[in-house]
């Protein structure tokens, strides 16, 4: 593959400030509803494409609504979920034609995000101290505040979803 993938058992995927990574409880007890679920049930609470949680002292980003498995693309500043496509090849070329093309943004999947340092992609349900490198990815962003947006696309063969970064100031 020519990017690093993060895949979930099946819950959102979360993208934590890295200092904060030890505040992330995820899945504490998955014998009651998902909202007793400790963060991992935060996580899934979050209804749509993105939302944000609390962390310690800082938000984290939720990319919720389908269990897909994603990157990030920084040139672009874009997390890409894989819905589904033939090949990561173009999967990725036909993500960054639709952002050319300035895709619709859905204007419910539309909010701020405040970053501080580097970030960190993964399974909700994984708690912060207990990731593992191949569970992960890290994201070296800009400090500052970004817009998120987030949109479905899809084309004959690639249906993924889209959520774009971009700086306010």
């Amino acid at each position: 593959m020519l990017h690093t993938w993060v895949r979930t058992a099946g819950g959102p995927l979360i993208v934590i400030p890295k200092s904060e990574l030890n505040n992330w409880t995820g899945a504490e007890d998955d014998d009651g509803p998902v909202e007793t679920w400790g963060d991992y049930g935060r996580a899934c609470a979050v209804e749509g494409y993105i939302g944000t949680v609390t962390v310690g002292a800082q938000q984290a980003l939720v990319l919720g609504d389908e269990p897909a498995m994603t990157t990030y693309l920084p040139t672009e500043r874009l997390f890409l979920r894989w819905a589904a496509a033939y090949s990561e090849a173009e999967l990725v070329t036909a993500a960054r034609q639709a952002l050319v093309a300035e895709p619709d943004w859905d204007d419910d999947e539309d909010l701020k995000w405040e970053v501080r340092e580097a970030v960190v992609l993964f399974d909700s349900a994984i708690p912060g101290a207990e990731l593992q490198p191949d569970d992960r990815t890290i994201i070296d962003l800009e400090p500052g505040e970004y817009r998120v947006r987030g949109t479905y696309i899809k084309d004959e063969d690639n249906w993924m979803i889209l959520v774009q970064l971009q700086p306010t100031t």
